[in-house]
């Protein structure tokens, strides 16, 4: 009887330790989605803050006419965000006709980049 008693006790405090470790597995799973999810939002406001630098440096603030390498770093630098949105208003911006246009456009790429950013 005593022996029984023993086994039991055992199998109740391995039983009970699984539990324990299994809700910690699964507490511990659901930080790491946690973290997944700010590191891919940390990422993508990197490459929207590196783009919009490239951008203001590159563009706003150049004298002269921006070369083709310059607007392939910067067509790249837009794909890389992955966001349909942002790509769009950046081809309507490359297409502008004319310097109204253009300007109309680039106000509208910045106030996009800026609310992505901050909504993400």
């Amino acid at each position: 009887m005593g022996k029984r008693i023993l086994v039991w006790a055992v199998v109740a405090v391995l039983v009970a330790g699984n539990i324990f470790w299994l809700t910690a597995y699964f507490k511990t799973q659901k930080e790491a989605e946690g973290l997944r999810a700010m590191l891919t939002t940390t990422r993508y406001e990197d490459k929207s803050l590196r783009f919009l630098q490239m951008f203001i440096k590159q563009v706003l603030k150049s004298e002269k006419e921006v070369d083709f390498e310059t607007r392939l770093k910067l067509e790249n630098s837009v794909r890389e965000l992955k966001d349909a949105k942002i790509l769009a208003q950046w081809q309507k911006f490359v297409n502008s006709q004319g310097e109204t246009e253009a300007q109309g456009n680039v106000k509208e790429l910045l106030d996009l980049l800026v609310d992505k950013g901050l909504t993400k």
